[in-house]
């Protein structure tokens, strides 16, 4: 089993008056090549949960030929449990922080680098 780091920008402002959760998907670096050049043409898909709609589903332009793409890309839904990078209350270290943070703070945009771990 080989474990890669790979990082992830994202930011969460919650808007309490709409009850309105925003996920910015920022940017990620690290990534691992895939192509025979080296490069990958990455995208980030954004899941809620849970998944009534095709409302609570998103993805990310496709950058091509990077390992380090930023999208600085907004989606927003009502629902407020973000899945592949668990972000809850019940969440490990940076992630349950930024969580915590995001819905104390209403209004304000938490940002934070998460670390992925992918198997293979």
């Amino acid at each position: 089993m080989k474990r890669f780091n790979l990082y992830l920008e994202s930011a969460l402002p919650y808007n309490i008056q709409q009850g309105s959760l925003f996920i910015n998907v920022n940017r990620c670096v690290e990534l691992i090549g895939m192509d025979s050049t080296g490069f990958s043409d990455p995208y980030c898909k954004v899941s809620l949960t849970p998944i009534t709609s095709k409302a609570h589903r998103a993805k990310t332009a496709t950058k091509k030929r990077t390992l380090n793409p930023e999208w600085n890309e907004n989606f927003s839904s009502k629902t407020y449990l973000p899945s592949g990078i668990l972000l809850s209350t019940s969440a490990k270290d940076e992630r349950g922080r930024q969580w915590i943070k995001c819905i104390e703070n209403p209004g304000t945009l938490v940002e934070a680098w998460h670390r992925l771990e992918l198997d293979s």
